[in-house]
């Protein structure tokens, strides 16, 4: 993500917080700024362009429109649930 969970640095990346946040799972965080190599090596190695980016289990689930899709739909609390 951009930016640290207690200190966002995008509404994209705030918005993926908040909803992590509101689902009570514990979730770490890299703060993308700081490390241009791994930010920019992600992105082809992912072949996802935009961050911050959801990763369950080290496989990569999508970015914020992804996250915010599933959550509307339900599979999000699914996915999660399975991981605890």
């Amino acid at each position: 993500m951009k930016g640290l969970p207690s200190a966002p640095k995008c509404g994209f990346s705030r918005k993926i917080v908040a909803i992590l946040e509101e689902s009570k799972v514990p979730f770490d965080a890299f703060n993308i700024l700081e490390d241009d190599e791994v930010r920019q090596g992600l992105k082809k190695l992912m072949d996802w362009p935009t961050y911050p980016q959801l990763y369950i289990d080290g496989e990569l689930v999508g970015g914020l429109d992804i996250v915010q899709e599933m959550k509307e739909g339900g599979d999000l609390a699914d996915l999660l649930e399975q991981e605890s």
